[in-house]
Order: structure tokens, then sequence, then C-alpha cells
């Protein structure tokens, strides 16, 4: 990605970001990302989680017998 090679175009990116959103709506939506984040890395490991266990009990009738 050439545009951010330098820290002056990172330094700009941050005064753009900040003068179009505003500096009070910043932390909200940064606190917001990181709620929707964890929430999405949840539901990933639950996931990953429900596939091992449906392998192990792929038929619990057939423990019973």
């Amino acid at each position: 990605m050439p545009f951010l090679r330098e820290p002056s175009h990172i330094l700009l990116l941050l005064i753009v970001v900040v003068v179009l959103f505003g500096a009070k709506k910043l932390p909200d939506s940064a606190r917001s990302l990181g709620k929707s984040m964890r929430i999405f890395k949840s539901e990933m490991r639950e996931m990953k989680n429900d596939g091992k266990n449906t392998d192990k009990k792929a038929d619990p009738e057939s423990d019973e017998k």
C-alpha cells in the first residue's frame, strides 16, 4: 500500500478522520467497534468448537445402546 509509507501520510489521514467524524464521536465509535469485534471473535470460536463437538457426538442415540 504505497499511500501509507511515510509517517506524514498517516498523520494526515488521522487529521482527516478527526475532522470528518469529530473528536466526540471517535471514542464511541471505537468502543462500539471493539464490542462488535469481541462478539465476532466469540462467535467464530463457538463455530470452531461446535464443529469439533459434532464430530465426537455424531449420533448420540448410538451411545445409549
